[in-house]
C-alpha cells in the first residue's frame, strides 16, 4: 500500500495514537457520565463491567475460553469476625435482606457458618419501617386537612359571589319588568 516504509510506519503510529485517544476519550465521557448517578456500587460496578467489555474486546476468541484468566468461580479469604460485624450491621440496617433470590441460599448457608441467628421476617426492621411510613402519613393527612380548609374556605367565598351575582340578575329581571310595565 505504501511505497515507502517511513510513510507506512507513520500511519501505522498515528493509526495507534488515534485509536488509544479515542478509547481514553469513550472511557472519560462514559466516566463523566455514570458520575451522574449518585449511587457509589452501581457507579463502580457498571465500570467495572464496561472496562471488562474493553478487555475482552481485545482478546482472541481462543484467548477468552482460557480457564485460568476467567475462572467461573472465585474463591477469597475474610475475616470471620469482620465478616459477622458486617453482616450484623446490614441486619440491623434492615439491608441484608433483599428482593434477589438468587443469593438467599448462599446468605443462609453464611448465617448458619457465622451462627448468627436472624428472622427475615424482622419485628423490629418492619416497626420501624411502619413508624416511619405512619409518620409520614400523618404529615399527608395534616396537609390535605389544611388544604381542604383553604379549598372549602374558597368554595364559600364563591358561593357568596354567586349568590350575589344570582341576586343582582333578579334585580335585572326586574328592572326590565319595570320598564315593560312603563311602556306599556
Amino acid at each position: 500500500m505504501f511505497m515507502d516504509i517511513k510513510t507506512s510506519l507513520f500511519a501505522i503510529y498515528l493509526f495507534l495514537i488515534v485509536v488509544v485517544y479515542l478509547m481514553n476519550l469513550l472511557i472519560g465521557l462514559l466516566n463523566i457520565a455514570i458520575e451522574e448517578d449518585n449511587n457509589r456500587v452501581s457507579y463502580l460496578i457498571q465500570k467495572a463491567e464496561i472496562l471488562a467489555e474493553i478487555e475482552l474486546f481485545y482478546l482472541l476468541p481462543h484467548q477468552r475460553r482460557w480457564q485460568t484468566w476467567f475462572p467461573e468461580v472465585i474463591h477469597f479469604y475474610a475475616d470471620v469476625d469482620k465478616t459477622r460485624i458486617e453482616i450484623e450491621r446490614l441486619i440491623e440496617k434492615g439491608e441484608w435482606d433483599t428482593k434477589e433470590q438468587e443469593l438467599t441460599k448462599m446468605r443462609k448457608n453464611l448465617l448458619d457458618k457465622l451462627k448468627i441467628e436472624h428472622d427475615p421476617i424482622d419485628n423490629k426492621v418492619i416497626l420501624e419501617k411502619f413508624k416511619i411510613d405512619n409518620e409520614k402519613l400523618k404529615i399527608d393527612n395534616e396537609k390535605l386537612k389544611n388544604d381542604n380548609e383553604v379549598i372549602l374556605e374558597k368554595l364559600k367565598s364563591h358561593d357568596e359571589k354567586l349568590n350575589k351575582l344570582d341576586k343582582l340578575d333578579k334585580l335585572e329581571e326586574l328592572e326590565k319588568l319595570l320598564k315593560e310595565i312603563r311602556a306599556k
